[in-house]
């Protein structure tokens, strides 16, 4: 199994890229929530990376962080949901708002999606809803684990990226949201948010 590749990106066109690692070039398939994480054409980019075995083909997805990877081996276990419509869920939706659909039993929301029907969305919630359960649990078992919101968010947000990084810093998960609450988040990388968050706990 190949788990994360290294090297320098040579083509992104979605929902496909090129990656040169070492001399050998991987095509690899992504969602939008990696693409808009990635560089400039050129730089050096590491993908966190999931490798489906079939007859006729041997497909590689890669992801911007492992909680997006996560996400997307989660959504491939709902029965009807292959690879491909796990990238367009990852796609067309932002983890919070998945997160809601699946909370709340959404399931109108979750078939504006393309592909997915009223069963899919239906088995979506109701397989998805144990996961989120599991993953809070273990959360709440290592007392520093990460609340699901913040396991399945995004890589382009920043406010979630920088409450991941408090919760790492030792602040419990409510703790850690409040402190970014109060914050002017917009257009702000995580390290800033982090920096203001920091300041505001030494006043």
């Amino acid at each position: 199994m190949i788990g994360r590749l290294s090297g320098q990106l040579l083509v992104r066109q979605p929902p496909q890229l090129l990656l040169d690692v070492n001399g050998v070039g991987y095509e690899i398939e992504a969602p939008m929530s990696t693409f808009y994480a990635l560089p400039e054409i050129g730089s050096k980019v590491t993908l966190h990376t999931h490798l489906v075995v079939r007859e006729d083909a041997h497909t590689l997805f890669g992801f911007a962080t492992e909680n997006e990877r996560a996400m997307f081996r989660a959504l491939i276990k709902v029965n009807g949901v292959g690879a491909r419509l796990g990238l367009t869920i990852l796609s067309g939706i932002s983890a919070d708002d998945f997160i809601r659909c699946v909370t709340d039993g959404d399931a109108a929301s979750l078939t504006r999606l393309p592909g997915v029907g009223k069963k899919t969305a239906e088995r979506l919630i109701v397989e998805m809803k144990d996961v989120l359960k599991k993953w809070q649990a273990e959360a709440g078992d290592s007392g520093a684990g990460v609340s699901p919101a913040t396991a399945l968010a995004r890589p382009d947000d920043a406010v979630a990226d920088a409450v991941s990084a408090l919760i790492a810093l030792g602040y419990k998960p409510p703790e850690a949201s409040r402190m970014v609450r109060g914050i002017e988040t917009r257009d702000m990388s995580s390290e800033g948010i982090i920096r203001l968050a920091l300041q505001s706990t030494a006043k």
